[in-house]
């Protein structure tokens, strides 16, 4: 088994904590010496816009989107770190790059900014990995995602809200979905098991129920193990339950030694 049992820790919040402190700082220094950072976004098709694929995430445009940016990408980032251990950077750093290639391919031709691609990448693998696995834990994180964001799919459609980039959402999301695809699902052990077999060191070799079956399946008929063989072996068994019991003959009898 690759990974342990996924367990609680306060470390994985710091990644969502400096993410966010990340975008709010470059928030207010934008609003404070009026930078115009929009500029520093996706703008489709030309060789400047391709700055805006690392940028983009970082940079909004109002308190508004910033704040509903944070909140769900704070949550995304904790699950994210909770389930997926080994395969968090992998997705947050393929799905900036793949997302934001997306919009600068696909999208209008305007400043995309926000963090909003990545939520669409977190919330797309987790969804379909979860489902994919078919393991109880990611199946039943697939479900909280579809109870707290199912909602979003609406706004990956054209003409859903005015101001909003429909096309870094739905790169976003086509991405999540082809990252599934490549990066593996982790594996839990079990800390107890309920059956032999359970084992990862079980050899079916030194099984005495399977043992009763030859190669093909058929039931071996065993001898049963007479008296004096059972005596032969018992008396050499040091862990024996009882003490053996030697009776000598004597010309009186039997006596018990």
């Amino acid at each position: 088994m690759e990974n342990k049992t996924a367990s609680v820790s306060f470390n994985i919040v710091i990644l969502p904590i400096l993410f966010l402190m990340a975008i709010w700082l470059v928030y207010w220094l934008d609003w404070r010496d009026y930078l115009q950072l929009y500029q520093y976004g996706v703008y489709p098709r030309t060789l400047s816009g391709l700055r805006g694929v690392v940028f983009s995430p970082f940079i909004h445009g109002g308190l508004r989107h910033l704040y509903n940016n944070s909140i769900a990408i704070f949550v995304l980032l904790l699950m994210l770190q909770y389930f997926y251990k080994k395969q968090v950077w992998q997705v947050i750093g393929w799905g900036i790059l793949l997302s934001g290639l997306g919009t600068w391919l696909i999208a209008r031709s305007s400043y995309h900014i926000g963090a909003s691609g990545l939520i669409y990448v977190l919330v797309s693998f987790m969804f379909f990995k979860g489902i994919q696995s078919r393991h109880f834990r990611l199946v039943a994180l697939s479900l909280v995602i579809v109870v707290l964001y199912g909602s979003m799919v609406w706004y990956m459609f054209p003409d859903t809200e005015d101001g909003i980039s429909w096309e870094g959402h739905l790169s976003g999301f086509v991405t999540g979905l082809l990252l599934t695809l490549f990066l593996k699902a982790p594996e839990f052990a079990q800390k107890t098991y309920k059956y032999d077999w359970q084992h990862p060191d079980f050899d079916p070799q030194q099984d005495p129920f399977i043992k009763c079956f030859d190669e093909n399946g058929n039931y071996i008929i065993i001898p049963k193990e007479t008296l004096e063989e059972r005596w032969k072996r018992d008396i050499r068994n040091p862990y024996r339950i009882t003490l053996p019991v030697i009776y000598t003959k004597n010309t009186c009898g039997f006596d018990m030694v």
